[in-house]
């Protein structure tokens, strides 16, 4: 109970920015011990020191939390490994840290084959030594159990996945479930990402920001106040077990077969999912979503395919869950068949619905189970669904009406938002008779839609591996999703493919530019952004790549300027660079800024406005006397008709309005770089649509000056 009120004060921090008044007032800060084994070390990784991932997430948190690394090479959560944890100094120190919060990622060594043969005996055993030895220490500690991340080795002797797979992993959800700890499911998110374990088992820098996000999401996140659980007094034949550490429970409610499954931690709110069919199956998004405080429900319309029968069923548990405090807006979840029924429900309580993620979904029964179409449809579940909706024969179905497909126009006028995950090679419920045709008749009503098409995939599998756009679509849509652009933090990038030399990450980028800033003197310009401001070249010493170089001596020759361009930086390492950096150590004239288009992968265009809008505000504040030209993300996509490119305009459209501050000046520079069809003119662009070749940054270099000339020179 003492660590929630800590959680309480720093969240009144966090999210309403007050500040404690006297010394006297201030909060300890909350400490995080991140137990482990080489990964929390951080082996392998570029600059350790700086990019491990409890040395990012303590970046990401800041100075109301403490977080020390117990990491330990090598070891196992098993007394009988060939590497105890339990042995190791590390452990001692983490138990005498007493922590508030301990993150325990163990297990990836327990599978090396020198160890499997304990795993059934001693595992479950010995990690619930481990969670009671924090709990003797503090008894309100927070305990999250991290589920190992893959590994992609192919020694069956070593650390070997099928055994981290199929029995680490179960056997610690099932520690969590039997000790109450909380659990977050790092394989899932980078089981589609070997290219961030480089060596198959040990997360890079960048893997390690992946972890440090999660791990800061699970921090911060905001939970119910009165954490008031579902009421099972009113309903009959209970029975609970284990669903991948959480608390199921089965019911009956009114003669129909239900189930909840409950988070460790209710989100504020109470939100929930109603799923339908096929329950458990594909559970990944269903578990990322109960670590985030969702609730988990089912309510059986099995053999209905969505009829009034189906609806009034859903109708009266929909009452339940709100007569329990729940959200008055439900995320629906259906998988194949379950389509019809999540779209039947929504298209009569369209009011009731947050979002709906479908996948592969029927959403006409004349393609799947009919077989009218190019499938072979099920003709036992065909002569079904003419049962359930009376459709006497043949000849009535030309009068039908009752699959979604027919509801188009009450469906997009709900306007929740969509997302289906189909297989294009789906020939079980055939894509062009399903999704493709709801997807465009949904757009055409002014519906909001977004497909997922998986090619050359059929029916199965459902869902993703890496369940995470699913995920941020379900958050996004609940009003739940962090917006990492505006969350300072410094970079993780260390590639010399990022245009620098060997062993020179970002680190070594950022002290470098700090260095030239405190250096120059009379500083006319400032170019802050990421690869394609860092390709201007200058007096940077550790990059290699300078296609901008010829453009500067050109139009910069008179001038004192520094370029603070660096590889994949976006916004929110921008504005750890200006909090922490040396930018203005000699007050630069002019601050040019282009920085967005690295976010494009991780952020909507709303997220992004909201984090150039971030910059701008961190400029004003540390620049006070300085001009500010806003270029926003640089012209991308060589085709003018594409969703980059579309996502581009959107996010020039939403931070135009910055260009009526006193001191900045917004320029969208699509038109000099554009030929007379508006595509990007490949003189002046690479071939992925993004970086500058020399031409072009002769072509940017004299609009830059131009604007220098206009505002700097022409004013003194």
């Amino acid at each position: 109970m003492k660590l929630f009120l800590k959680l309480i004060v720093c969240y009144t921090i966090v999210f309403m920015g007050c500040k404690s008044e006297s010394p006297k007032e201030k909060v300890k800060p909350i400490k995080i011990a991140c137990v482990g084994n080489s990964i929390t070390y951080g082996s392998g990784i570029a600059h350790r020191e700086k990019n491990a991932y409890p040395v990012q997430l303590q970046n990401l948190l800041g100075d109301d939390y403490q977080i020390e690394n117990f990491g330990v090479s090598g070891n196992t959560l098993l007394k009988k490994g060939d590497h105890p944890y339990w042995e190791s100094e590390k452990y001692k120190k983490a138990l005498s840290f007493k922590p508030d919060i301990v993150y325990i990622k163990l297990g990836t060594n327990d599978s090396k084959q020198q160890n499997r043969i304990y795993l059934d005996s001693d595992f479950e055993t010995d990690y619930k030594a481990l969670i009671q030895s924090f709990k003797d220490q503090n008894e309100d500690v927070r305990v999250v159990l991290l589920l190992p991340v893959p590994s992609f080795y192919e020694d069956s002797t070593a650390i070997w996945n099928p055994v981290i797979k199929n029995q680490i992993i179960p056997k610690t959800q099932k520690v969590a479930f039997d000790t109450n700890s909380e659990v977050i499911d790092l394989y899932q998110l980078f089981i589609d990402q070997p290219n961030l374990l480089p060596d198959k088992i040990h997360p890079s820098s960048l893997g390690a920001t992946v972890i440090a996000k999660r791990l800061y999401e699970n921090v911060i996140q905001r939970t119910d106040e009165n954490d008031s659980r579902f009421d099972f007094s009113k309903v009959k034949d209970i029975k609970q077990s284990n669903f991948h550490g959480f608390i199921q429970t089965e019911f009956n409610y009114d003669e129909v077969s239900c189930k909840i499954v409950e988070p460790k931690h209710i989100a504020e709110g109470k939100p929930w999912v109603l799923r339908a069919r096929f329950f458990g199956h594909e559970p990944q998004t269903d578990i990322a979503l109960l670590e985030r405080g969702f609730h988990i429900a089912y309510c059986d319309v099995s053999n209905l395919f969505g009829n009034y029968e189906a609806i009034n069923r859903w109708n009266m548990f929909y009452q339940l869950m709100v007569e329990n405090g729940f959200s008055k807006k439900v995320v629906l979840e259906g998988m194949s068949r379950g389509g019809l029924i999540v779209y039947n429900w929504a298209a009569k309580n369209p009011e009731k619905v947050a979002c709906v993620y479908a996948d592969a979904p029927v959403l006409d029964g004349t393609s799947w189970p009919g077989g009218k179409g190019t499938g072979k449809g099920s003709s036992t579940d065909w002569n079904n669904f003419k049962k359930v909706y009376h459709i006497a024969s043949e000849d009535a179905l030309t009068n039908f009406q009752g699959n979604p497909i027919h509801q188009i126009s009450q469906i997009a006028k709900g306007g929740f938002p969509m997302l289906h995950v189909c297989g294009e090679a789906d020939k079980v419920v055939p894509v062009d008779e399903n999704t493709r045709i709801f997807e465009q008749k949904i757009k055409e009503a002014g519906g909001e839609i977004e497909v997922i098409y998986k090619p050359e995939v059929g029916h199965h599998p459902h869902s993703l591996e890496n369940p995470t756009p699913i995920v941020d679509f379900i958050l996004r849509a609940t009003h739940r999703k962090l917006n990492f652009a505006t969350i300072q933090a410094p970079g993780s990038e260390y590639r010399s493919g990022a245009g620098w030399k060997e062993g020179k990450g970002w680190w070594y980028q950022a002290n470098d530019i700090d260095s030239l800033c405190q250096a120059t003197k009379d500083l006319d310009i400032l170019l802050i952004g990421n690869s394609i401001t860092q390709g201007w070249g200058g007096s940077r010493t550790l990059t290699t790549h300078k296609p901008g170089q010829a453009a500067a001596d050109l139009h910069f020759k008179d001038l004192n300027w520094v370029t603070a361009g660096i590889s994949g930086d976006r916004t929110e390492h921008i504005l750890w660079r200006i909090e922490n950096g040396q930018y203005n150590t000699n007050t630069p004239k002019m601050v040019v800024l282009a920085i967005g288009v690295n976010n494009f992968p991780f952020n909507t265009a709303d997220e992004i406005i909201t984090g150039i809008e971030k910059v701008v505000e961190r400029i004003e504040t540390e620049f006070t006397t300085s001009k500010v030209l806003l270029l926003g993300p640089l012209p991308t996509s060589l085709k003018a008709d594409t969703e980059r490119r579309r996502k581009y305009g959107r996010i020039h459209n939403g931070i135009a309005h910055l260009s009526h501050k006193p001191s900045v000046y917004y320029e969208n520079t699509i038109d000099h770089f554009s030929d007379e069809n508006n595509n990007l003119n490949n003189d002046y662009y690479g071939g992925d649509g993004i970086h500058l070749k020399p031409e072009g940054y002769n072509i940017w270099g004299q609009f830059i000056r131009e604007k220098y000339n206009e505002l700097i020179e022409r004013k003194n």
